[in-house]
């Protein structure tokens, strides 16, 4: 009985805890995204698909966390490679696998970040950039009440440490993808 009390109070205090995941059982989940790039006076649209199996584990999100605040981003390369896979991006032509995937409540919406330690495409002309050390695909999606989402994605980025998200991009090689899903999708 008091080993039922222990496991129940461990529960509740991890559910109690900012920035835990939550809504777990709602895993593996499929996103399908209506993508849309813009550069200049060009407009791309496609279709990304996130399968998210899922959630990748409390004390592997810390260490990839405490691998980026200790040792900034090659920190968090290091500790996310090894990681195992916990779903993928794929667009038509390229498919990476995830790699990070944790959620968090933002004012009472659901934010999903997801990110492969491979990029999923370079946008910009300039491939020197691309080379330069951009080499994860991050997607942060916004849901809201009924399930539908807002988000963007960048297919060759860079973190840094947030304060209270635990990751943000730092840098990208183009600018953001916006992401938008309809909801009940």
């Amino acid at each position: 009985m008091a080993r039922q009390l222990t496991v129940v109070l461990s529960l509740a205090v991890l559910a109690s805890v900012p920035g835990h995941a939550r809504a777990a059982d709602s895993y593996p989940r499929t996103i399908v995204a209506a993508a849309k790039a813009v550069d200049g006076a060009t407009t791309v649209t496609s279709t990304v698909t996130i399968k998210v199996n899922r959630l990748m584990e409390p004390s592997r999100r810390d260490r990839v966390i405490n691998g980026l605040k200790a040792n900034g981003y090659q920190g968090f390369m290091d500790a996310l490679r090894p990681l195992p896979a916990v779903g993928s991006i794929a667009t038509q032509s390229n498919e990476v696998l995830l790699r990070y995937a944790w959620e968090t409540e933002v004012e009472g919406k659901t934010r999903l970040i997801v990110v492969s330690d491979k990029p999923l495409f370079f946008l910009s002309g300039d491939s020197s950039k691309a080379k330069a050390g951009f080499e994860l695909t991050v997607v942060e999606l916004i849901f809201d009440a009924k399930g539908g989402a807002t988000g963007t994605m960048a297919g060759a980025a860079r973190v840094k440490p947030a304060p209270d998200t635990g990751i943000v991009l730092q840098d990208y090689a183009a600018a953001p993808v916006q992401l938008t899903v309809a909801a009940g999708k």
